[in-house]
C-alpha cells in the first residue's frame, strides 16, 4: 500500500471522498459532530484554551477546530487529506473563524516547531495510521514544558469491534463501512506506553458510552470500546 508520510493513501482517500459530507449533520460524519460536545468538555475539564495556542492533529474538515477556536484558543489543524482541509479552510472563512490550517505531517512539524504548542490533540486519528506511536512521539515533541496533550482512539477489543464495526457500519449505518479496521485498534495500556516513552505523564483514561437510542454521548469509567486520554508533558 502506497504510503504518504505516516499515512496510508486508502485512508487519505477515504476521507477526501467525504469531504463535502463534513459539515453535513446528519451525513455519515454525523458521529463526529454528536460526540465533539464531549470532546470539548473533556479538554475544558484538563486544560484552559481562552489564549491557549492549540494544535489539533488530523483536523479534517474542522469540526473539533472550530469549537476550539470558539473557546478562545489560537487554532492551527493539520492533516494530510487535501479536500478536507479545503472544506476546513472554506467553512472558517463562511464562520469568520481565524484558524491555520496546514496540510503537514505531525512529524514534520514537530521537527521544524518544537515545543511550540500549549494544548496538542489528537482525536480519532491513532486508530488510521501505521504507525501511531510515532504520531504520540511527535505530539509530545510539540507541547510546550507543562503543556497539555489529549489522545482518543478506540480499544482493540470484542467489545469495540462488536460496536463501532459490526454495530457502528453495518446494523446502525451510523458511519461509513470500512473506516475502522479492527487490527488498528489500540488498547489502553499499548496507548500508555507509547505516552511514557514519549516523555509524556499519563494524567487521565476515560471511556466514551454511546446511547443509540437517545443519540447521546457520555464519559465511563468502562474502555473497552472508545476512550480519551489526558496527558501532560512535565
Amino acid at each position: 500500500m502506497v504510503q504518504t508520510h505516516n499515512a496510508d493513501q486508502a485512508e487519505l482517500t477515504r476521507f477526501d471522498a467525504v469531504a463535502h459530507h463534513w459539515w453535513d449533520l446528519d451525513g455519515p460524519l454525523k458521529t463526529l459532530h454528536g460526540i465533539n460536545p464531549l470532546r470539548l468538555q473533556y479538554i475544558r475539564d484538563h486544560a484552559t484554551l481562552a489564549g491557549a495556542r492549540v494544535l489539533d492533529v488530523g483536523c479534517g474538515g474542522g469540526i473539533l477546530s472550530e469549537a476550539l477556536a470558539r473557546e478562545g484558543a489560537e487554532v492551527t489543524g493539520i492533516d494530510l487529506a487535501h479536500e478536507a482541509l479545503l472544506v476546513a479552510r472554506l467553512h472558517a472563512a463562511e464562520q469568520n473563524l481565524r484558524l491555520d490550517y496546514r496540510e503537514i505531517s505531525v512529524e514534520q512539524l514537530a521537527g521544524a516547531e518544537p515545543g511550540t504548542f500549549d494544548i496538542v490533540t489528537c482525536l480519532e486519528m491513532l486508530e488510521h495510521v501505521p504507525d501511531p506511536a510515532s504520531v504520540v512521539m511527535a505530539c509530545a515533541r510539540l507541547v510546550k514544558p507543562g503543556g497539555h496533550v489529549f489522545f482518543s482512539t478506540i480499544n482493540r477489543s470484542p467489545q469495540a469491534w462488536l460496536m463501532a464495526v459490526v454495530g457502528a457500519e453495518y446494523l446502525l449505518n451510523i458511519i461509513p463501512r470500512g473506516t475502522h479496521e479492527y487490527a488498528r485498534f489500540i488498547q489502553p495500556a499499548e496507548l500508555g506506553h507509547w505516552i511514557r516513552t514519549a516523555g509524556l505523564a499519563l494524567r487521565d483514561v476515560q471511556g466514551v458510552r454511546y446511547i443509540p437510542l437517545l443519540e447521546r454521548y457520555s464519559l465511563t469509567p468502562n474502555v473497552a470500546v472508545n476512550y480519551l486520554v489526558y496527558a501532560q508533558r512535565p
